[in-house]
């Protein structure tokens, strides 16, 4: 998705596009082309569900969106400090849109918590709206408040909206045989019926969603459904709330076709399910589970009529054995992890590439180093995936570049895994895998053809004539060997992590063929036809900005903001980063500057430097969050004019 984003102060002192005022003293409607919304409690107040639900009725609705979760590593933080604050930013449009958007428009925030940990980041003249009834003497000083912020004038310069939330909820629920606390805590509920009355969400399929979630216990049900219905109300009737919003449809955004919402994991799991049906192969993942990962397993696990099957290994070793194993048997052979997992998985890599048998390496990153920030995104594992093996094991690296990207990358890695028989790096990471952005589905001749040729018969004459199998025969186009299904008569071979001879496949010390098959690998990888990088360059500028993964759509709404203003500057954005488009040097020659920004302490720009002697700077973030469009857009200006 693309946009023109305007920076924190144009959001501030945006005019709506228009106004309507409804007869008979019937509240205001303000026409916008685009908000961001941010909601904020503790960890247990449902933030994640709110921003979900709110999500997906945007999405129905047809607006263009991204969105970007935001919450503790904790299983249940503790409740009422900063560290155990829970948030979920929407940003919505009617036209096309590339972030989260760099400040909220709107924050809603449960406690004094949340308020103390996201008001540093809104623009003058935004909205807060506050669970008063969470603000109390205990809950102030806990987060480091002397007096209320409510009272003591530091709000003034945005448009407060205090609410007794808790209250409310509990007097819209006293119908029903609920205590209070099993009532306040459908107070979420309340905040999202308050909110969609106030942008015209759709709610037919909250309500739904509601009534199915608690089939089990429809009282639980009816509570949300009406403490749901008492916010939108109370939106309709207060005094507080004098003008409601309306962000139209992104009819202009999209191409032609069927859309869904859809987060990053489930994108990669949908990839995964296509390209084992195109490649006619059984889906195998062997995993463990691990943040930010573990949705994938999750998903995967609900497909078994598409010949899927998902073994919970039980740590991360016996996970990709078993999916090598698998490999070895002829299925499409998946394992999933983040950065940790990784590094367990390292000798099974190095035996996959011995091997020369297809297996997707699917690796969710998050900060680091060891267990770091399991929750928070990074792009910090590159080099671990280029170079985190012992011996030289090259193995090929996929980044995607958005949530619904996650699916063509899972096509394209695989692609590769089976076509030149190695596995395969694809590096997504936290912001991918949580965030979300309509995905148009495609059709099925849109899909690429995976179709496997497995080995049959010998393939090999000897000087007597006989007919043979060799293993590691290779096509002299790809240099991939055969891949032989075990028990096909007369394909019986040697496997294991011993150096095979060229050709037989048998167990070889002879330093010569060592040399042989090393560079013969090597060879493999660098070989993999991979598609020319595109650069985005309409003015012949002389600053280029490279991205990789993730940086795309900051870097994308930053470029675009500096173009408003009347600077020139390139983009060019990686897919694949092992190995490299063959006109990467090129392009990067063409250029005064290259600036690649990246989640890490320069990564990309580190092998860029080694390989193509270019100077390339780095612009560098590592605190757990993607970058803001403005934050970009202020580091690429001074690029240029430096």
């Amino acid at each position: 998705m693309t946009s023109q984003v305007s920076s924190p102060a144009e959001q501030a002192d945006e005019n709506p596009a228009g106004e309507q005022r409804r007869p008979g003293g019937a509240k205001d409607v303000r026409r916008l082309d685009r908000v961001i919304i941010r909601f904020a409690g503790d960890s247990g107040d449902g933030m994640q569900l709110t921003g979900d639900r709110f999500t997906s009725e945007t999405a129905s609705f047809g607006n263009d969106l991204s969105t970007l979760p935001n919450f503790p590593a904790e299983i249940r933080a503790p409740a009422g400090t900063l560290p155990g604050v829970s948030s979920f930013q929407l940003h919505f449009a009617d036209h096309d849109i590339l972030t989260p958007g760099d400040a909220p428009n709107v924050l809603v925030a449960m406690n004094p918590a949340a308020l103390k940990a996201n008001v540093g980041d809104l623009p003058r003249g935004a909205e807060i709206i506050v669970n008063t009834d969470e603000f109390t003497k205990r809950a102030l000083a806990k987060v480091g408040y002397a007096d209320s912020p409510l009272d003591d004038g530091s709000l003034d310069g945005y448009q407060l909206h205090p609410v007794p939330l808790t209250t409310l909820t509990v007097e819209a629920l006293k119908e029903f045989d609920l205590s209070r606390k099993e009532a306040e805590r459908s107070k979420n509920m309340f905040a999202l019926g308050l909110l969609s009355w106030m942008y015209h969400r759709p709610t037919e399929a909250t309500e739904k969603f509601l009534t199915t979630k608690f089939a089990k216990k429809p009282d639980i049900a009816a509570a949300n459904v009406a403490a749901f219905r008492a916010g939108w109300n109370f939106g309709e009737t207060t005094e507080d709330f004098a003008v409601s919003y309306e962000v139209a449809p992104a009819t202009r955004a999209f191409p032609p076709g069927v859309y869904r919402n859809i987060s990053g994991n489930l994108a990669l799991a949908y990839g995964l399910i296509a390209a084992s049906r195109q490649a006619d192969l059984p889906l195998f993942l062997g995993s463990y589970p691990i943040t930010p990962a573990s949705d994938i397993l999750h998903e995967l696990s609900k497909h078994k009529n598409f010949g899927v099957r998902t073994f919970q290994a039980e740590d991360e070793i016996a996970g990709i054995g078993a999916a090598l194993g698998a490999a070895f048997g002829g299925s499409l052979a998946v394992t999933t992890t983040s950065g940790p997992g990784v590094a367990l998985k390292s000798e099974t890599i190095g035996l996959a590439v011995s091997l020369e048998l297809p297996l997707l390496v699917i690796d969710i990153q998050r900060g680091g180093p060891s267990t770091g920030l399991p929750t928070k995104t990074e792009q910090a594992d590159l080099l671990q995936a280029m170079y985190g093996r012992n011996g030289e094991a090259p193995v090929p690296v996929v980044a995607p570049r958005t949530p619904a990207d996650c699916f063509d990358a899972a096509l394209e890695a695989a692609r590769i895994a089976v076509t030149y028989r190695t596995p395969v790096f694809l590096l997504s990471d936290g912001y991918l895998a949580n965030g979300s952005e309509p995905w148009r589905i495609p059709d099925l001749d849109e899909l690429p053809d995976l179709q496997v040729q497995f080995a049959q018969g010998p393939n090999h004459t000897l000087e007597d004539g006989t007919e043979v199998f060799w293993p590691y025969k290779r096509d002299p186009r790809t240099l991939a060997r055969p891949w032989a299904v075990p028990g096909t008569p007369g394909l019986e071979h040697r496997i294991g992590g011993i150096e095979k001879q060229d050709g037989t496949g048998n167990i070889s010390y002879d330093p010569a063929n060592h040399d042989l098959m090393v560079r013969t690998r090597q060879a493999k990888i660098d070989g993999i036809d991979v598609p020319d990088i595109e650069v985005d360059d309409p003015d012949g500028a002389r600053t280029l900005v490279l991205g990789w993964g993730s940086t795309y759509g900051p870097i994308t709404a930053a470029v675009r903001r500096l173009r408003t203003a009347g600077e020139s500057i390139a983009q060019a954005h990686l897919r694949h980063l092992n190995p490299f488009p063959a006109n990467l040097g090129e392009v990067l020659k063409g250029y005064d500057k290259v600036v690649i920004p990246e989640m890490n302490l320069g990564q990309l720009a580190t092998l860029i430097r080694a390989k193509y002697l270019v100077d390339a700077r780095s612009f560098n973030q590592v605190n757990g969050m993607p970058f803001k469009a403005e934050q970009l857009a202020t580091a690429l200006k001074e690029a240029i004019d430096d």
